[in-house]
């Protein structure tokens, strides 16, 4: 049996973009860095009881920062991009948002 692991989905993405992707029922997530397809494909599937067609995961880069003398980078992230299946129920997290 799985263990779901909450921690794993960090946040919902709530750009603009992002809510347009909603009309084809594909949602974007802030995901932890040490995940994969799977483990995102198996927590959402349990979290929010919906039925997943794809998973794509994308690595973002810090951006590169600067204040004054003192230089750096933001942290990295990792997105996921998730399309459900046509006889899946939507998110109703997402349903509420728009």
């Amino acid at each position: 049996m799985l263990n779901i692991n909450y921690d794993m989905i960090i946040k919902p993405i709530l750009t603009e973009k992002a809510m347009k992707m909603i009309e084809n029922k594909v949602y974007c997530f802030y995901v932890d860095i040490d995940c994969n397809r799977t483990q995102v494909r198996k927590n959402l599937e349990k979290i929010f009881d919906v039925k997943i067609e794809k998973v794509n995961i994308l690595n973002v880069r810090g951006k590169f920062k600067r204040r004054g003398k003192i230089t750096g980078f933001t942290r990295k992230r990792k997105k996921a991009i998730v399309k459900l299946k046509k006889d899946s129920k939507d998110i109703e997290f997402f349903s509420q948002l728009s």
